[in-house]
């Protein structure tokens, strides 16, 4: 070979590597995390409707992307969202809907991964206080447990409740938790109805304690109960948090969009060997066919549908005269952007 040509192989094949090593800093430099310690509120952590948060803490997926996540768990989704309106915390792990309620006191945030796309929620009476049941008019009076006032479970009592022209100020509502203390409030007759989520519905519905009259729990039961595509569980933060650290949202969405390909295709097994045992609430068994209950209603590949914000905006316009809709801009309530690439990435 001419040594002209080598030596041209060798200035090109010294220019590449020269030319990679400048780019490989640099694409080092964008994946850098502004945060690496997040902290995130979530109200009701071992409950179904957040299982993609604890399938992807648990597995190492957090880790996985450069994360220490601090998970700080509160009664329901409006005592999660103080932490971060207090500034305790840096995300939410709650319901959609939360954004678009903030938005109209004039608090941006921005839901940036979904986790559920159906609400979870199923809306019981008492087996025992109510067992002639016939009309949710004889809701007036009565008492409600939610999660905790003024969370999603909350919201759906009051959607019913206005479609048969009751007002959140005709029942008391009380606030339960997502755990055992719900079990006890109902089966103790603390309260008359119920609306939670899994697994606590699906005990208290297989024991007899209640007599479900209102389900989200599928996709079917959702689209009666809202009309259309309701997100649900979803991590949201504060715009500003979003626009100064878009790396750690990315690592954040590409964890979650990882738990939910892992749920694809893991079994009920897999999921009682990941979750801690004090999820179980003492019986497996009962836990196991909640999850069978709400699988369809997780996230697929953690993108927001199209019509979901107007959905959940129509909902909660039904009963709060307060809600200003004209004004909300729901184009800020949640972004796909990050969903997106954590899609690509694993193929979701």
């Amino acid at each position: 070979m001419h040594p002209s040509s080598l030596s041209r192989r060798a200035f090109s094949t010294g220019a590449a590597l020269a030319a990679a090593s400048l780019a490989a800093p640099a694409l080092r430099a964008q994946t850098k995390l502004e945060k690496t310690r997040v902290a995130i509120a979530v109200g009701g952590k071992a409950s179904f409707y957040y299982l993609p948060l604890t399938i992807s803490e648990q597995l190492g997926f957090f880790k996985a992307e450069g994360l220490q996540v601090e998970i700080s768990d509160f009664a329901g989704g409006a005592r999660a969202l103080q932490a971060v309106v207090g500034g305790s915390a840096d995300v939410v792990s709650g319901a959609y809907e939360h954004t678009i309620n903030l938005q109209n006191k004039g608090q941006f945030f921005q839901a940036f991964v979904l986790q559920g796309r159906a609400p979870q929620i199923a809306l019981g009476v008492s087996t025992k206080t109510m067992s002639g049941f016939k009309s949710v008019h004889e809701l007036k009076g009565k008492r409600i447990g939610v999660t905790a006032p003024g969370s999603s479970t909350n919201m759906l009592a009051n959607l019913v409740l206005s479609r048969y022209g009751l007002k959140a100020s005709d029942v008391s509502f009380i606030g339960v938790g997502t755990s055992a203390g719900a079990l006890a409030a109902m089966r103790s007759g603390q309260i008359d109805a119920i609306s939670n989520i899994d697994p606590v519905m699906t005990m208290l519905e297989q024991k007899g304690d209640v007599r479900i009259i209102y389900d989200t729990r599928t996709l079917k039961g959702t689209q009666e109960v809202f009309g259309g595509s309701m997100p649900a569980a979803c991590l949201y933060a504060p715009q500003d948090f979003l626009q100064k650290n878009p790396n750690t949202a990315q690592a954040l969405a590409n964890a979650i969009v990882h738990g939910l390909k892992w749920l694809q295709t893991a079994g009920p097994g897999d999921i009682i060997k990941t979750v801690p045992e004090s999820y179980l609430l003492g019986d497996r068994g009962l836990y196991l066919a909640s999850f069978n209950k709400v699988r369809e209603a997780l996230a697929v590949d953690g993108l927001f549908p199209e019509d979901g914000g107007k959905t959940a905006l129509r909902a909660l316009a039904s009963f709060d005269a307060s809600l200003k809709a004209g004004r909300i801009d729901l184009a800020k309530t949640y972004t796909n952007q990050f969903a997106l690439k954590a899609k690509a990435k694993f193929k979701a």
